[in-house]
């Protein structure tokens, strides 16, 4: 699958309803960075009329899940992508439109270039800011990626 914008919305749609239903949605991806971002609305708020905390992980999760699959076709690499750990901090509520970016990938294409039979490990971070340029919230990923045969 060709790692476009609309590619990705489209998969998340049949493969990760959740994300889609909720209003996530991939906007940009490029060699280095990847964009994600998701509206406030009913179906993603929590009671107290902020975004639920899980959809703003889906965002960020999804910023930096695409970067390492886009590198991985751009070098058309057939590997294993496993997300081992994952570290939140919020800082505010999430209301409006919160864009969360993956600026990472030139640091993703240099892993994928030394990628082996033995599992590789990248911590990955993406950081939602708000329609004001306010950070929200900031997300830590360890992924661990492997060559496949």
């Amino acid at each position: 699958m060709k790692v476009t914008p609309a590619a990705i919305n489209r998969f998340t749609l049949f493969k990760l309803p959740a994300a889609y239903f909720t209003g996530v949605r991939v906007r940009s991806i490029s060699k280095e960075s990847c964009r994600v971002s998701v509206r406030l609305r009913w179906a993603n708020q929590n009671p107290f009329r902020s975004m639920f905390w899980a959809v703003q992980g889906m965002a960020a999760e999804l910023s930096t899940g695409v970067l390492l699959m886009r590198s991985l076709y751009q070098n058309n690499t057939k590997a294993s992508m496993l997300l081992i750990e994952t570290k939140a901090t919020f800082s505010k509520k999430a209301v409006g439109n919160i864009v969360f970016d993956c600026l990472q990938g030139l640091e993703i294409d240099k892993a994928i270039e030394n990628l082996s039979q033995e599992p590789q490990e990248i911590w990955l971070y993406a950081n939602g800011i708000d329609s004001v340029g306010n950070e929200v919230c900031s997300f830590s990923f360890l992924w661990s990626i492997k060559r496949k045969n």
